[in-house]
């Protein structure tokens, strides 16, 4: 495990089988403590399989309910749910959506489980990181239940909103991860497939349509989507320093033969696929209706996929983390989702169920945003689940449809991070004793004179005494930044560059040409002049100086 990549927990349910009238699941749990695989069952309740049918009904577009398992004397023996009401004004949506998140989660963190994870997350909140939890679902009758939305008790947040987890749901029947390199641009294929299911084909659309054809309106779709995606780029770059912006290019293919989507994945340097069509879902990984007569299933896909290293695929249709249904039976690892994985793609988006146009473009936007900010796909999906949340309401679906599938080898870097991008800049540090590096100091403007000399090209400063310059600011981290000269060949007038690197939670504000810009965890070069406000826009101005030789 890397210095920056956080802790992972694994949670896999290994099978879930029928014993007398009650089913039983066997779960498996490795976590990075020591000694850390663990094994128990747990019983799949009749009170369980209520409260679904209940979240269903409220919930899902699906005409027939699911059952994921089966009780003696079937569905008709059991009795309807009935939550209690504390008050009339109570909304139903919701506490159903809270008692079916709160039973999911009593039902998997049970006993060692329960004690292995609270573990786990002091290991990470040690590290200062996030526990990367990772679920994988073996027995594909559980698949198309939401776990998305588990949740500890009334008041917590449920799982895959909890900024202290990067939650994902993943499969151990894979293919081993080709090399991933991480880039500073997202390079985007978008495709638009058939507009209209074929006659005698169910339809499954990628949303909830008003045309009464069911007709994607093509040209209106494409312009929608790419303006999503340009506009969360585009807001992520506003907030960014110009060294540190993730450019964003988008291809679109609208209705391509396979021939032509093979062609566009092998000519270009894509590491995102988008896709926006119709589907069904098929045991070897579902077929996708390109255009009249032109299908590609998952397989295939998933083939010219991993041969061109493309890092993430993104599908907009309800079809593409379900399983496939043969009758009355479930196949095995039969997902789009899935199958992607299983060959080796490193991470796969699609959705539980239907989605309407605008909690899609909704969470694109914000999607695109995250990722050009360079966070983890499962952090970025976090927080565009959490604009969702936030636009549609905790009482309403629409934060629950994302579901994201991740390669268990697979860190969720799709662009550079900041930290590692640093360690690869074309820099030297000097020697400390070489005579030829500028002499640097800060200077406050609080109007005390204080004059502060960076020796050997290096400054330390935070709240702790062991700093160079040590701020006695609550705002102040107790390792909050450094300043840093380097030796800069590829600038050969000027020889040596001041750098400042920002390691603290609330940032570092830098003002030049009076502008005021914020850094977080970033490091961006200095030039003489420029000021500075560590940790808060109302601590002491320095200034950054050069002495002139």
């Amino acid at each position: 495990m890397s210095v920056r990549e956080p802790p992972c927990l694994s949670l896999a349910i290994a099978r879930l089988t029928a014993a007398g009238t009650e089913n039983f699941a066997t779960w498996v749990i490795q976590s990075p403590l020591p000694g850390g695989y663990v094994h128990y069952d747990t019983i799949w309740s009749k009170t369980l399989t209520q409260k679904w049918l209940a979240w269903q009904e409220m919930f899902s577009l699906q005409s027939e309910p699911y059952i994921p398992v089966a009780h003696k004397n079937g569905i008709n023996s059991l009795e309807p749910l009935n939550l209690p009401i504390s008050s009339p004004k109570e909304n139903y949506g919701g506490r159903l959506m809270q008692e079916w998140g709160i039973s999911l989660w009593q039902w998997v963190f049970d006993e060692s489980i329960r004690q292995s994870f609270a573990q786990s997350r002091g290991v990470a909140m040690g590290q200062n990181k996030p526990l990367r939890l990772r679920l994988e679902i073996r027995d594909p009758n559980l698949i198309p239940l939401p776990w998305e939305i588990m949740q500890p008790e009334v008041g917590k947040q449920s799982i895959s909103l909890d900024p202290q987890i990067l939650f994902s749901r993943t499969t151990s029947n894979v293919d081993p991860l080709a090399p991933q390199q991480s880039g500073d641009s997202l390079n985007i294929l978008l495709v638009l497939g058939q507009e209209e299911s074929l006659p005698n084909q169910r339809q499954i659309s990628s949303d909830a349509r008003s045309s009464s054809a069911g007709a994607l309106q093509l040209e209106t779709e494409v312009a929608a989507l790419v303006e999503a995606i340009e506009e969360g780029a585009r807001t992520a770059a506003a907030m960014q320093s110009s060294a540190f912006r993730v450019s964003a290019s988008i291809r679109t293919l609208v209705q391509p033969t396979p021939a032509q989507l093979i062609n566009s994945l092998d000519t270009g340097m894509y590491n995102v696929l988008f896709y926006a069509g119709h589907g069904v879902p098929a045991p070897d990984g579902g077929l996708l209706f390109l255009g009249t007569n032109s299908i590609i299933n998952g397989t295939e896909l998933a083939q010219v996929l991993v041969r061109n290293r493309v890092i993430l695929a993104v599908f907009n249709a309800c079809w593409g983390a379900q399983p496939v249904l043969m009758g009355q039976q479930t196949i095995e690892r039969s997902s789009l989702a899935e199958v992607l994985i299983h060959h080796g793609v490193p991470a796969v988006l699609g959705m539980r169920d239907s989605i309407a146009d605008g909690e899609a473009l909704s969470f694109i936007g914000a999607f695109t945003k995250a990722l050009a900010q360079r966070m983890p796909i499962d952090r970025a999906v976090q927080v565009a689940r959490q604009q969702l949340l936030t636009l549609y309401k905790f009482n309403q679906p629409a934060w629950t449809l994302p579901i994201l599938y991740m390669h268990p080898q697979y860190d969720g870097e799709l662009i550079r991070s900041i930290e590692e991008g640093i360690t690869q800049l074309p820099t030297t540090i000097p020697s400390l004793d070489r005579e030829d590096i500028p002499v640097a100091y800060l200077r406050s403007l609080e109007g005390n004179d204080k004059i502060w000399r960076i020796y050997g090209g290096v400054m330390r400063v935070g709240r702790h005494p062991e700093n160079d310059l040590v701020l006695q600011e609550r705002w102040v981290g107790r390792r909050h930044a450094e300043i840093i000269c380097r030796e800069t060949s590829s600038v050969p007038e000027r020889h040596y560059t001041y750098f400042l690197k920002d390691f603290s939670r609330f940032g570092t504000l830098v003002c030049s040409d009076g502008e005021w810009q914020k850094i977080h965890h970033q490091e961006v070069p200095l030039a003489s002049g420029v000021q500075l406000k560590f940790g808060s826009p109302y601590g002491q101005v320095l200034e950054f100086a050069i002495e002139k030789s």
